[in-house]
């Protein structure tokens, strides 16, 4: 080929690249000026914010620092960054193409897959959804009765290690009593039997890793990944979360952890309240959701879904909302919402998107609050985030300056004054 034409081609294909380009996060130290601060605890006050080498160095009124970029926060709110404690960000892309899709390993007992090294940095899903004040979310596997080890991530980073967020859990899917779904065609004779395989199975599995724990802590064990990803939960040092949903199931579920003296987190507990008095007894944290969705039987008010949040946290269950989501996440505000407007209270219903989760993954001393010598997971808005019409003007991901920019504002921004293109022909 001509060199003339080589060099116009690369200059044509560079142009092309450029113009699709994101602008990138930045780090720095930065000034949130006069902008009111949400304490999460006791509510909005008068101070700026001083970013510095990714975290909250000052939090108080009239800071001044040289040399610091000054944002303008007249008129705005400072929030922490919101976290949402089930999603599937980062493991999954595309539902009708099974190679973007990598939350599901084969096999029915694989707690030892991580689904930290599955976790994609440069997924476009990611910045749809941070741009919402979403800024860390629990990466979950899914699957079989030990699905793997879910990861708390934050949404910015080029690797998966830059982007853990400090906490991973082992996944267990309780056997279910019930039928999956409105698809499930299966007889009652059926279902029974596949919960007492299934029951069966679960017995034996939790036999061979009990021993395997007790072996370990004579020095005696063999090699065994499989196993050794539950040694944690058996010896008390980290919580089981258990998927679990139906009223039998939950009280089910209460006992097998009671039997075998073990720390849980019930995740999705959509009939938890139903029985929110024994969660509550029996000192159960609770991540549930999504919030909006329908209600989990036939018979059930319309607001059931709504409501449940509020009635488990009121009966004083620890409540952490999740989506349940991928490309969804940025709805997290709105789950939340909907959970304050049906009983749980404002206040509470952003605790249990900050505080709460932050407490169950044992964080919280350095996420979820604007405090001094914490990560800064930050985002300014002019309203309130529950409500759709606000709108976010400042985001920061451990102290990264993060473009409002994703895969949504690009096309937005190409067509809103595009080029007609090519013209028919007269």
């Amino acid at each position: 080929m001509n060199k003339s034409l080589i060099i116009i081609f690369c200059t044509i294909f560079s142009l092309q690249l450029f113009s699709q380009q994101v602008t990138k996060p930045y780090m720095g130290t930065f000034l949130l000026k006069g902008g009111q601060v949400e304490t999460v605890y006791e509510g909005l006050i008068d101070a700026d914010v001083l970013i510095k080498d990714g975290k909250i160095m000052e939090v108080a009124e009239a800071i001044v620092h040289p040399g610091a970029q000054q944002i303008d926060c007249k008129g705005l709110f400072i929030y922490p960054g919101m976290i949402d404690s089930g999603t599937k960000l980062g493991l999954a892309e595309i539902g009708a193409v099974s190679l973007t899709q990598d939350h599901n390993e084969i096999g029915n007992y694989t707690p030892h897959m991580q689904a930290l090294t599955a976790i994609n940095p440069s997924s476009v899903n990611i910045p749809v959804n941070r741009v919402n004040g979403v800024t860390t979310v629990l990466a979950v596997p899914s699957g079989g009765q030990f699905p793997g080890t879910a990861a708390l991530i934050n949404l910015h980073g080029y690797t998966p290690e830059q982007m853990y967020a400090g906490y991973k859990g082992v996944v267990f899917n309780y056997p279910s009593t019930g039928r999956r779904g409105r698809w499930d065609r299966r007889s009652e004779e059926d279902i029974k039997k596949a919960e007492v395989k299934a029951r069966k199975s679960l017995e034996g599995f939790w036999k061979k890793a009990k021993l395997h724990a007790q072996m370990a802590a004579k020095g005696e064990t063999m090699y065994n990944p499989q196993l050794e990803a539950l040694r944690p939960i058996i010896d008390k040092e980290a919580p089981l979360m258990i998927e679990v949903n139906k009223k039998s199931d939950i009280l089910s579920a209460i006992k097998w952890v009671n039997d075998n003296d073990i720390k849980a987190i019930f995740t999705g507990v959509s009939e938890g309240y139903r029985v929110a008095d024994s969660l509550a007894v029996h000192n159960i944290p609770v991540i549930t959701g999504p919030v909006l969705d329908n209600p989990s039987r036939a018979s059930d008010k319309y607001d059931a879904s709504y409501a449940n949040a509020g009635l488990m946290q009121q009966a004083g269950v620890k409540v952490a909302i999740r989506t349940n989501e991928t490309e969804n996440v940025r709805n997290l505000p709105y789950n939340a919402g909907f959970a304050a407007a049906y009983g749980m209270g404002w206040r509470e219903a952003y605790k249990a998107i900050t505080v709460v989760p932050a407490e169950m993954f044992g964080i919280l001393d350095q996420y979820a609050t604007i405090e001094r010598g914490k990560w800064a997971n930050i985002y300014v808005s002019d309203g309130d985030p529950f409500e759709t019409k606000t709108q976010i003007k400042h985001l920061f991901i451990h102290g990264y300056n993060i473009p409002l920019e994703s895969r949504h504002t690009l096309l937005y921004d190409e067509f809103l004054d595009r080029d007609p293109g090519l013209q028919e022909e007269k």
